[in-house]
């Protein structure tokens, strides 16, 4: 089990991770706007699920990696620490999207299909393979126990929150997308807190040293 204090700090980190702008997020925000709010829960519930395709995948790698080549437990730390820097560099250079500017001429589909256009997004989203596998070593610890249950663990963290969180945009998407075009400044507000949280987070993992 992981202790509850770090699993509070990685629940803040996925609170903020989740408005990072991309795939998901304006594709979800894109189906509220142009096809209702039904739409975009089906849609939700696909990307969801592509979710738990790719924390499956994680779990286990992890666990057969790590076992297999105990110092890539180290390497990863290095590796998804600089990940998280580009991230947060992505998040606050001039020209960056925020999360509300979307495609406004998608045609209208089936639920079937709303649901498998969400899941494929998410699953073909190489990016989020990369954050798993950059983030949840900083909370893993192997001789804490499993380190596939850890993961899960983690993994059904961020899918709460990812679910709460988009499900509240995607239910007022139209509104929230008009009041960030009339408020600007709240925008950079959201880019600097992420790109701030990415970046605690990316020192944590540099001077965290694995045991």
């Amino acid at each position: 089990m992981i202790p509850v204090t770090d699993l509070l700090v990685f629940a803040f980190a996925a609170l903020a991770l989740v408005i990072t702008p991309g795939p998901n997020m304006i594709y979800l925000i894109s189906r509220s706007i142009t096809q209702g709010k039904k739409a975009g829960v089906i849609s939700l519930a696909g990307v969801i699920c592509g979710f738990l395709f790719h924390i499956i995948m994680v779990a286990f790698g992890l666990t057969m990696v790590l076992f297999a080549v105990p110092y890539t437990f180290t390497a990863l730390k290095i590796a998804g620490a600089i990940y998280l820097l580009y991230l947060a560099y992505n998040a606050i250079k001039p020209g960056s999207k925020n999360i509300f500017e979307t495609k406004k001429d998608l045609k209208k589909d089936r639920p079937v299909r709303l649901f498998m256009m969400g899941f494929l997004t998410n699953v073909l989203n190489p990016k989020m393979a990369v954050f798993y596998l950059s983030l949840f070593p900083q909370f893993i610890k192997p001789e804490a126990g499993s380190i596939t249950s850890q993961s899960f663990e983690l993994g059904f963290t961020q899918m709460s929150i990812s679910f709460t969180v988009n499900f509240l945009i995607v239910i007022s998407a139209a509104k929230a997308a008009n009041w960030f075009a009339q408020n600007p400044v709240w925008v950079k507000v959201q880019k600097w807190f992420m790109a701030t949280v990415l970046a605690t987070l990316a020192v944590k993992m540099f001077f965290t040293k694995s045991k």
